[in-house]
């Protein structure tokens, strides 16, 4: 095992952080933002939006939506089709408190998307948060 760890390159490990760091984490955000943009936008029939990076680090949030200044928050997260169950679980839990913040400042809620693999495309898996959200659009109309 010594000599295989010895014979590592710091070229070796700029390549292995270059390919598998920056262009996969790139190519997935890349991916997750045609999701949002071309599923669930033309689906909700509104401009969805960047979310600032302090959102991001603050609520969890992606992707906003403004109704009457106001915003609904969207964190997309891929998933296999196998772990979606627990994975959904898991993170509900740990949201929970962000979201609260999010909707005191903010007024809507914040919505999670999960993506699954389809062929060579990603898909919504849990479709039933576009009606969620398209509810939460009316009622913050109302408001």
């Amino acid at each position: 095992m010594k000599a295989e760890i010895d014979e590592i390159t710091e070229e070796d490990c700029i390549k292995y952080v270059i390919e598998l760091v920056i262009n996969k984490t790139y190519e997935g955000y890349v991916t997750e933002k045609k999701t949002i943009y071309e599923q669930l936008e033309s689906e909700l029939k509104v401009k969805i939006k960047p979310a600032p990076d302090e959102w991001d680090r603050t609520y969890n949030v992606d992707f906003l939506i403004e109704v009457d200044n106001k915003y609904i928050g969207i964190q997309i997260k891929p998933i296999t089709f196998e772990h979606a169950p627990q994975y959904i679980q898991k993170w509900g839990k740990v949201h929970s408190l962000t979201e609260q913040k999010f909707m005191k400042k903010h007024g809507g809620k914040v919505f999670y998307i999960y993506s699954i693999k389809d062929g060579n495309k990603r898909k919504i898996y849990n479709s039933e948060v576009i009606e969620e959200i398209k509810q939460e659009i009316e009622k913050l109309k109302r408001q």
